[in-house]
């Protein structure tokens, strides 16, 4: 197929993201890690996607493949194509990737301090995209930076622009953050690496409800990494789950919710309801065991070794997808029976 039928093929489905067999390792003086592998993963034009899953399950590394940001070496594309809007981000040319990363796609990380210049202002770096992108000059682009701090509801934002990283609490750097995401001339995609892990609980709130209300306002899909299934709960329109780097469910969140197929989806839902702040758990649950070491695992499912319902054959083949309805596809050898199912 052309580069031109399949952007057609991708707008008639809606598709914005397409993921098609990515693996991603990581080359260690321990060996390979094989940090994802042969992963899947669609995002619809306006939606918003969950990843979830346990530290260390792949979640961040295919944030930074689908922007390119996977440092190489140690780390290694392994396979894989990723299309935005049909055309194949991996093959584009550095430069290319790099005005689509500033203008259509953009993305929020972890931890602000991390990911903004100490020895800028807050406004100065969010200004810079509007000069790299769209031509402005520096003042004009300083008022648009302004605009955003308001947009993201910073108080005083003229003089918050004029602030360093530093100076600003942890709920406003993840603000202005997601302003300068937001500074991209036509974002179509919007990435965020757990935004909220290091706020309180009541900025955590404001941070959702802010990313909700811009989703809405501008028009964009935003790819929501986390490992906090209430988050998922209030956030998200579809969830996909994986571990030890593969994708092991994917459904919309109502019916995963409500109807997990695979075992390792129901135990972290059950974490969740069983959580301290959760006064009517009878107690504190957790999945037993503890996730498999990358460099060393085999062609089986990874949960195999913390499965209650693992059989012979979990250990030695990764089971095809099957489905539960239209939307909700699973790989599991010994799948929870689903809604009706004699047992």
């Amino acid at each position: 197929m052309t580069d031109t039928a399949t952007a057609a093929a991708a707008t008639r489905t809606g598709e914005l993201l397409g993921i098609d067999n990515l693996s991603v390792s990581f080359h260690t003086r321990r060996g390979v890690v094989k940090a994802v592998r042969n992963l899947n993963l669609n995002i619809r034009e306006g939606e918003t996607l969950a990843l979830v899953g346990e530290s260390g399950c792949g979640k961040s590394v295919t944030a930074h493949a689908i922007t390119r940001l996977v440092p190489m070496p140690p780390g290694v594309i392994e396979s894989g194509i990723i299309r935005f809007r049909g055309t194949d981000l991996l093959s584009l040319p550095e430069k290319e990737m790099r005005a689509l990363r500033g203008s259509k796609i953009s993305m929020i990380f972890q931890e602000p301090m991390t990911s903004l210049n100490p020895v800028f202002t807050v406004g100065a770096q969010i200004a810079e995209v509007f000069i790299t992108h769209e031509k402005l000059g520096k003042k004009e682009a300083f008022a648009r930076a302004a605009e955003l701090l308001n947009l993201v509801k910073i108080p005083d934002p003229v003089k918050r622009a004029k602030s360093y990283p530093h100076q600003l609490s942890g709920g406003m750097r993840q603000r202005a953050m997601i302003a300068m995401a937001l500074a991209s001339p036509e974002p179509g995609l919007m990435i965020a690496d757990e935004p909220t892990t290091a706020l309180d609980v009541t900025i955590q709130a404001q941070i959702l409800q802010l990313l909700s209300e811009l989703k809405e306002r501008v028009g964009m899909a935003l790819l929501l990494i986390t490992h906090d299934m209430g988050v998922v709960a209030e956030t998200a329109d579809r969830v996909a789950v994986m571990y030890a780097g593969r994708k092991v469910e994917d459904a919309p969140v109502v019916d995963l919710f409500a109807n997990p197929r695979h075992p390792y989806t129901a135990g972290l839902l059950g974490c969740q309801c069983s959580a301290p702040s959760n006064r009517n758990a009878a107690r504190l649950t957790s999945i037993n065991g503890s996730v498999p070491d990358l460099l060393t695992l085999g062609e089986g499912c990874p949960f195999a070794n913390r499965c209650d319902n693992v059989k012979d054959e979990c250990m030695e083949s990764f089971p095809d997808i099957s489905k539960a309805g239209e939307e909700h596809e699973f790989r599991c050898h010994n799948p929870i029976p689903g809604p009706g199912a004699s047992i």
